[in-house]
């Protein structure tokens, strides 16, 4: 791995250790790139990778994946045209309406999203829509708290994906529910902050379908040769506009079909 990209992995983890957001990491991929004629999205991949397998080491679990950049605005604001994927550990996920500690998350924003957690794997080189009904045990609404360990959020493509797409924690709801029941495309949210209305949208605005998300996903991690499996847990996107969270924040996200979950962000110290 080029000494470069060790560098911008080493920059994260300082950020995340030091609660002080760092430089964006882009120069030190676009450095390895220069020198390794390499793909700078693989290189941004490898430096989230690395820190993955670190994670994994010092014995962190892996629960699932969340795909970032499902929103078309966003992707033609870092000149993209298809998302990108973090990774999920089990210490990221915060109960339904507990408080989220205040270090938790560098610079949080949060967003309303469908979970999909699988009851089958899904190891095939290409998947379907059809694949992934047939492997989706239940869904369930969740929140993510998006964080970025950039400074001032200044990232592009290659940050966010370094970053692990910008992950920080996710809320899950607890009340399953079979996809049969739900209409993943027109299925309303509102999201409130104290009880007024902060993020709406639809299911539509998850790459018009937020199953389209996981068939993206699960063809790019097979891809990675990490197929998803059977209890991972998959965060589809953003229904809605991020909103920046503060200390004291408490937010509902209630999604048509799927019912309510809550982020609640304790005091500051």
């Amino acid at each position: 791995m080029h000494t470069a990209l060790i560098e911008a992995a080493e920059r994260l983890r300082q950020a995340q250790a030091s609660g002080r957001p760092c430089a964006p990491v882009r120069e030190l991929i676009a450095r390895a790139q220069a020198e390794e004629d390499g793909d700078r999205v693989a290189l941004a991949y490898a430096v989230q990778q690395h820190n993955t397998r670190l994670a994994e080491a010092q014995g962190r679990r892996r629960v699932g994946f969340k795909v970032g950049l499902t929103s078309r605005a966003v992707q033609r604001q870092l000149g993209v045209d298809q998302p990108d994927f973090g990774v999920l550990f089990a210490d990221m996920a915060a109960g339904d309406g507990q408080p989220i500690a205040a270090e938790a998350v560098l610079q949080p924003k949060v967003e309303a999203e469908i979970a999909l957690v699988l009851g089958r794997d899904l190891d095939h080189e290409r998947h379907t829509l059809a694949d992934l009904i047939r492997a989706t045990d239940f869904a369930l609404p969740a929140i993510e708290v998006v964080g970025s360990r950039i400074a001032d959020w200044d990232i592009r493509l290659e940050d966010t994906i370094a970053d692990n797409a910008s992950s920080g924690c996710f809320v899950l709801g607890s009340r399953p529910v079979r996809l049969e029941a739900l209409d993943l495309v027109r299925c309303g949210m509102k999201m409130t902050r104290r009880g007024e209305p902060v993020s709406v949208g639809a299911g539509a605005a998850c790459l018009d379908n937020p199953l389209n998300a996981a068939v993206w996903l699960a063809d790019t991690m097979a891809r990675f040769d990490e197929p998803l499996r059977a209890g991972d847990v998959l965060l589809t996107g953003a229904l809605g506009p991020m909103v920046a969270a503060a200390p004291g924040d408490v937010f509902q996200a209630d999604i048509q079909g799927l019912g309510s979950v809550t982020a609640a962000f304790a005091q500051s110290q």
